[in-house]
C-alpha cells in the first residue's frame, strides 16, 4: 500500500497522535521509495526535532543527506520554530524599512518585537517555510515527505494555506482601493515615492497570495498530495486517528492510508499474546469505520531502531506490507 501510494505522488502528509512512530514511518517511507531510485526530501515539521535523533545524524534547516541506497537518495530538513520566526521577521523588517519613511522604522521595529510573540506569528512562519520547502521538493525531488507534529497542530497547519490566501487577497483589495485613491493624488501633485512604495507593497502582497494559493491547491490535489495517519491498536490513539481522519477530510485532504505501527505478535508467549487479541479488536475498528481506506500493519520490530539499520528494518517491514 504505502510504496504503491508513493509512486503515484509527489507529496506525502504523515501525522497522527504523539508517540505512535511518525517520524520512523515517514523515513522508512522514504527510504523505501529511495530504495527504487527516487530522490527523496522528508521534512520534519515537529519541534520536537525527532529526525535528526532517528537517523543519529545532525538535521537542521538545510537539506542534509540521510541515505544514499543504489541510484536514489534521502534528504532531511528539520524545521526549526525560533530560526524559522527570527528569519520572518527579519525578510519582513527589510521590507517595512524600504516601504515606510525613515522615522517610523523604530515604531515598525517595536511592532515586530511584539509580534515575536503575538498568537500565530509561529504558525504563519512555519506556514511559509514549508511553501519553501515544498517549492524545492517539487522542483529537486521525485517525493516529499513532512513528518508532521501530533494531530492538531498539523490539522492548524493543514488550514493555514486557505486563510492566509483569504486574508492576503482582502489586503489585495484593499490595496487596490488605495492605490485608486493615490492615483487622484497624484494627479494633484503627488509625490512618486509614495506610489514605488504602494506598488512594491503590491507585489510582495502577490508573491504571498500566490505562495500560499499554490500550497493550498498542492495539499488538495488528490493527484499529487495524500496524507498516511499512523497510530498504534491502543483505544485512544484509534480514537484521535478516526477524528484526524474525519477533519482531513472536512479540509479536502486526500487520506491514502492509514498505518497501525508496533503490532504485538501473536506466538511470543501470554502477555504478547493477549496483548495482540486487544490489538486486534482496535485495529477492526479502524477497518470497519474506514472501510474504503488501505490499512498496513507494521511488526512490533526487535532492536533499537535508529540510525540507518534500524530505519532499514522499519523500510523492509513497509515492503513486506506493501508486497
Amino acid at each position: 500500500m504505502l510504496l504503491s501510494l508513493t509512486s503515484r505522488r509527489r507529496v506525502l502528509f504523515v501525522g497522527g497522535k504523539g508517540g505512535v512512530g511518525k517520524t520512523s514511518v515517514a523515513s522508512a517511507i522514504a527510504l523505501a521509495r529511495a530504495r527504487e531510485g527516487a530522490r527523496v526530501l522528508v521534512v520534519s515539521t515537529d519541534p520536537a526535532h525527532n529526525l535528526g535523533h532517528l537517523w543519529d545524524l545532525p538535521v537542521g534547516d538545510d537539506a542534509t543527506r540521510l541515505a544514499s541506497p543504489r541510484t536514489g537518495l534521502v534528504d532531511g530538513i528539520e524545521i526549526d520554530p525560533e530560526s524559522v520566526v527570527s528569519t520572518h521577521l527579519a525578510a519582513v523588517r527589510e521590507t517595512m524599512h524600504r516601504m515606510l519613511p525613515d522615522r517610523l522604522w523604530p515604531a515598525a521595529d517595536r511592532h515586530l518585537e511584539l509580534a515575536r510573540e503575538a498568537p500565530g506569528t509561529h504558525e504563519s512562519a512555519i506556514v511559509d517555510r514549508v511553501a519553501e520547502t515544498l517549492a524545492i521538493g517539487l522542483s529537486d525531488y521525485d517525493l516529499v515527505v513532512y513528518d508532521t507534529a501530533p494531530s492538531g497542530h498539523t490539522l492548524r497547519l493543514l488550514a493555514m494555506p486557505e486563510h492566509l490566501t483569504g486574508w492576503t487577497e482582502g489586503l489585495l483589495a484593499s490595496r487596490d482601493r488605495a492605490e485608486r485613491f493615490g492615483a487622484a493624488i497624484q494627479g494633484l501633485g503627488g509625490n512618486d515615492r509614495g506610489a514605488d512604495r504602494d506598488a512594491e507593497l503590491r507585489r510582495v502582497l502577490v508573491r504571498r497570495r500566490e505562495r500560499f494559493a499554490t500550497l493550498r491547491d498542492t495539499i488538495r490535489d488528490p493527484g499529487l498530495t495524500s496524507f498516511v495517519v499512523v497510530t498504534i491498536a491502543e483505544r485512544m490513539p484509534v480514537l484521535e486517528s478516526l477524528a484526524l481522519h474525519e477533519q482531513l477530510v472536512k479540509l479536502g485532504v486526500d487520506v491514502g492510508g492509514v498505518v497501525v505501527n508496533r503490532r504485538s505478535p501473536a506466538e511470543a508467549g501470554p502477555l504478547l499474546a493477549g496483548r495482540r487479541r486487544l490489538e486486534d479488536a482496535e485495529t477492526a475498528t479502524l477497518r470497519e469505520a474506514l472501510p474504503d481506506t488501505p490499512l498496513l500493519e507494521l511488526p512490533l520490530l526487535p532492536g533499537a531502531l535508529t540510525g540507518p539499520a534500524g530505519v532499514g528494518a522499519i523500510a523492509d517491514a513497509c515492503r513486506v506490507g506493501s508486497s
